[in-house]
């Protein structure tokens, strides 16, 4: 390979690159800020930073991190400007000092968009006394409140006339781009506001009185959700109008969203609506969990501008303090903050660095983001204006998270969905999360589609898949799809139970959970058919079944005849003609040795079954749930398997070599970009990491589509490039090492 700076590039490079990054400009001339900022940092100011803010080094700060915008502390919860409103409580250290105007002024000197940061949740008991009628209360007519705040109910005058007030001051003080709130949608879906502006509300709406609780089958209670919902709405849309009249056209309030799958639904956000109304999504989703890792960021980003668009900006607060357990005056590790970044990068988000606090006694953090802002800005061109390639797309839904999922949304529907996204992630093969609504428009050049345990399914959802499969698309369905109706009502058989050749009996074998095989009923175990036979090494089995030939999908598994379980069967009887590789075998004892033996060595009981003419796949067992849930690898080699022979083979990269990579595809122009983020680390499921493990090398396959060359590629990481050797309809190159992540220009 040979290798030269990236600064050593053609002109003809140049002039390429440089029309492929205006490409979204806007036709009047320069792009508006939300379509060309893309780097972003945020210093969330606390009450003492007046006494101290020294702005000098942060602008010299900004400057280093090739910031293009900053999040500023305006008002809501606390003002950090002298607001003339009596009841917009003043930060206790602000005195006389206008902070937030003279960052703002600092910032637009510097050539930086300014968002104003806003928090309008909650307000001080002085404002609650002087108007209780706008603040939430309980079905008792006590205040609800978060610690020694009062919570402000989004259905009264605070949100209708108090906050927008406070929108066009602020707009007045000191111009910013736009406005940014992190908690702007008011009590979640299990606290109900029973004040005079919401009763009145609801009744007009509805003509019912408001629900006394929760309870997910009382009609008028799921009538309030959906009025919730739109409420929000109708908030999000309200603060638009008064920036944009008091700001002008490009002054946007973009709120603030988490990429949580089932946590929108909690708070009574519509993600749906937003990401579709909204021209600049911000997002604050600061790290990971161990249960999902850093690929978690990726899937968001995809997932998302799934919604939203790809030509949508997508900036996320990126903390540098350490966050699980969280200490934010503490250094996060730096590679295990830089991983979060560069998986983000991977699914299309934007970096933005986040600080609580204007000074810090662990100064450490300051470091952090200046080397991944630094690699962002020379490389941004590859970055955006992109469109994502892939062969497989996985189904998901928020009606499915609400109705289905419930209170048991993170078992029934996040890990199911992250359990296929962590099969993928780890075979390595490229995905799009799709919305069950949008099958018709983001399902046509895939594949195939996965639908992991989506059972609350709307009629439009359910023809959608039915004609998908009708043009010949590749199905996989797993656990309960189909079994429920939009309210999460369950059906008495499966809506989709022709197009895979099943039909739900009634019974359901297992549990939700952790598997509990010492003491409960989960010792269950997966039979795999037919029998592997007596050519493999160990003792013959006592009652053999006649070996034979066995199934693409059960590739790996040639020495086994069983695989562990412990998670819930769906149990079914399989239409003639199907094929059944899997069945269950029932729980017995695992403890004490002498009694743990098969009671019933084989049943009749479909696991897993199989339409070879037209790759539909039924998962009884619910391995997409147990592989996010305990990470056995003979799980998720079988998903693995299962979604390569439901997309016949025709995946658009191979990549292959050690580790564990997460690699993601897009189209730009007549070039591929392939973006590979290494998590083989001292921390892969347990943060945090601090220290990256280099693996390789890596030989990449990729399937080129018209009017892509695949002549050359290019390292932007690595700083380098090679020529690519032609194979057909396929181009291979190498890659001796990716140590933390690695991007691939392929033209």
């Amino acid at each position: 390979m040979r290798r030269r700076p990236t600064g050593d590039w053609t002109r003809r490079d140049l002039v390429r690159v440089a029309g492929c990054f205006l490409a979204a400009a806007d036709a009047r001339g320069q792009a508006p800020w939300w379509r060309r900022t893309l780097r972003w940092g945020q210093t969330n100011i606390s009450e003492e930073d007046p006494l101290s803010y020294d702005i000098d080094w942060w602008r010299a700060h900004w400057k280093r991190t090739r910031v293009q915008g900053v999040i500023i502390n305006a008002g809501g919860i606390v003002a950090f400007y002298p607001s003339p409103n009596p009841l917009h409580y003043r930060a206790r250290f602000l005195r006389h000092r206008d902070l937030y105007g003279e960052l703002t002024r600092a910032a637009h000197e510097d050539g930086l968009a300014v968002l104003a940061r806003m928090d309008s949740n909650r307000a001080s008991e002085e404002f609650y006394r002087a108007h209780p009628d706008w603040f939430a209360h309980d079905a008792e007519g006590r205040p609800y409140r978060a610690g020694e705040h009062y919570i402000d109910c989004i259905d009264g005058p605070y949100y209708e006339e108090y906050l927008p007030a406070i929108l066009r001051e602020i707009i007045a003080w000191e111009r910013p781009e736009g406005f940014t709130d992190n908690s702007w949608s008011g009590l979640e879906r299990d606290q109900i506001c029973y004040c005079s502006s919401s009763r009145e509300r609801f009744r007009q709406a509805t003509g019912h009185e408001l629900p006394r609780r929760q309870d997910w089958d009382d009609p008028i209670w799921r009538a309030w959700f959906d009025w919730s919902r739109k409420r929000r709405l109708e908030i999000w849309d309200l603060n638009n109008r008064t920036t944009r009249q008091a700001g002008g056209p490009d002054c946007l309030w973009v709120g603030m969203l988490s990429g949580d799958l089932t946590g929108q639904g909690r708070r009574l956000r519509d993600i749906k609506a937003i990401s579709e109304r909204s021209e600049f999504i911000l997002l604050d989703d600061q790290g990971r969990n161990e249960a999902t890792g850093f690929q978690r960021n990726a899937e968001l980003g995809k997932r998302l501008h799934g919604l939203a668009g790809w030509d949508k900006l997508m900036p996320e607060s990126m903390a540098t303090y350490q966050r699980a357990p969280t200490f934010r005056k503490a250094s996060a590790a730096p590679a295990e903050a830089r991983m979060w970044m560069y998986a983000g990068f991977a699914g299309g988000i934007q970096p933005w660095w986040h600080h609580v606090g204007a000074w810090q006694p662990d100064r450490r953090q300051f470091e952090t983001a200046g080397p991944v802002f630094e690699w962002h800005a020379a490389n941004e061109a590859w970055l955006v204006n992109r469109r994502p390639v892939a062969s497989v797309g996985v189904v998901y839904s928020d009606i499915n998270a609400d109705f289905y999922g419930r209170d048991e949304a993170e078992e029934r529907v996040a890990r199911p969905y992250y359990g296929v996204i962590q099969a993928l992630v780890r075979a390595r093969i490229p995905y799009l999360p799709v919305h069950a609504d949008h099958i018709e428009r983001d399902g046509g050049e895939l594949a195939a589609l996965v639908l992991p345990n989506l059972a609350a399914m709307t009629d439009a959802q359910l023809e959608a898949v039915r004609r998908y499969a009708a043009r010949g698309g590749g199905l996989i369905a797993t656990g309960e799809t189909s079994l429920c109706d939009r309210w999460g009502e369950p059906r008495t058989d499966f809506a989709l139970g022709e197009i895979f050749g099943v039909r739900f009996t009634g019974r359901r074998h297992g549990s939700l959970g952790e598997a509990e095989s010492w003491t409960g009923t989960d010792h269950t175990y997966l039979r795999l058919h037919p029998d592997a036979g007596p050519g493999v090494y160990g003792p013959r089995a006592p009652q053999p079944g006649p070996p034979g030939p066995r199934h693409a999908v059960l590739e790996g598994f040639e020495k086994t005849d069983v695989i562990a379980f412990g998670g819930l069967l769906v149990e079914v009887e399989a239409a003639p003609g199907t094929i059944v590789p899997l069945t269950w075998i029932p729980h017995f004892p695992a403890y004490p040795p002498e009694f743990s033996w098969m009671r019933t060595p084989r049943t009749a009981i479909p696991a897993l079954v199989l339409q070879e003419a037209t790759r539909r796949a039924y998962l009884a067992a619910d391995l997409d749930r147990r592989f996010a849930r305990d990470n056995l690898p003979d799980h998720g080699d079988l998903l693995a398997n299962l979604i390569r022979w439901a997309v016949r083979g025709r995946v658009p990269v191979e990549v292959r070599g050690p580790g564990l990579l997460d690699c993601h595809l897009y189209r730009q122009q007549d070039r591929l970009i392939l973006h590979i983020v290494n998590l083989t680390s001292t921390g892969a499921w347990r943060a945090p990491v601090d220290e990256l493990i280099p693996v390789g090398p890596v030989q990449i396959r990729f399937r080129l589509p018209a009017g892509v060359r695949g002549r050359r590629a290019r390292f932007l990481v690595s700083r380098g490039e090679t020529a690519a050797l032609r194979q057909g309809e396929w181009a291979v190159i190498r890659i001796a090492s990716v140590a933390d992540h690695e991007v691939i220009v392929l033209e």
